[in-house]
């Protein structure tokens, strides 16, 4: 099985940016359709965005011109390069792999991240 491991995740001033990473081990990346994912306290976990194994990409409209999705499979890692982070954007971010067709629900994505806490002060 795949293991994911992220990081990146801290406290930001608003207008700043983060880059969170997530690392798998186990089988390569080449095998999965990518996501990231967040969940802001009493919400449900919300698409942000995704990347497929022929490098497609697609970004929910709240992400889309500020957050850049990329994978490298040299380094096992699929990364999220946040700029621009609005207080709204607070909320633990996690990575999913999706051994099928993954777009932009949950349900379709088999493994899981840890989650980071990405927090954005104002």
């Amino acid at each position: 099985q795949v293991q994911l491991v992220e990081s990146g995740g801290g406290l930001v001033q608003a207008g700043g940016s983060l880059r969170l990473s997530c690392a798998a081990s186990g089988r390569t990346l080449r095998s999965y359709d990518m996501g990231w994912f967040r969940q802001a306290p009493g919400k449900e976990r919300e698409f942000v965005a995704g990347i497929s194994r022929s490098y497609d990409t697609s970004y929910a409209d709240s992400a889309k011109g500020r957050f850049t999705i990329s994978r490298s499979l040299a380094q096992n890692t699929v990364y999220l390069q946040m700029n621009s982070l609005k207080p709204e954007d607070t909320a633990v971010y996690y990575c999913a792999a999706s051994g099928g067709v993954g777009r932009r629900s949950p349900e379709q994505y088999n493994y899981w991240g840890q989650g980071t806490q990405v927090t954005v002060s104002s």
